[in-house]
C-alpha cells in the first residue's frame, strides 16, 4: 500500500468536510491521515482489510474526541426532561 494515496484521500476528505459541514468527514479524514503517515513511516504493514478496519475503529476515536472537545453545537436538538410549570 502506498502511504501518499491515504494522504491524497483525508485531504479530499478534508476538502469535503469545509463544503460539507457537520463533524462527519473531519474525524474520518484526520484517521485516513494517521493511517497514511503510519504506512509512510512504517509503523503499519497490515494488509488492506485490517487496514480498513483499523481505520473505521480510529476514526469512531477521532470523533468522539472532537466531540467530547468541541461540544454540541447550536443547532442540535435539546431534549428537555423538565418542565418549566413543573414546581417541587
Amino acid at each position: 500500500m502506498n502511504g501518499w494515496l491515504w494522504i491524497v484521500a483525508a485531504l479530499v476528505l478534508g476538502g469535503l468536510e469545509i463544503l460539507l459541514p457537520g463533524w462527519i468527514f473531519l474525524g474520518i479524514a484526520l484517521a485516513v491521515g494517521v493511517m497514511g503517515l503510519a504506512i509512510l513511516s512504517g509503523l503499519w504493514g497490515a494488509g488492506l482489510p485490517l487496514t480498513l478496519v483499523a481505520t473505521a475503529a480510529l476514526s469512531g476515536v477521532i470523533w468522539l474526541l472532537l466531540r467530547r472537545i468541541f461540544g454540541t453545537s447550536r443547532g442540535d436538538v435539546r431534549i428537555w426532561t423538565r418542565d418549566i410549570n413543573d414546581h417541587k
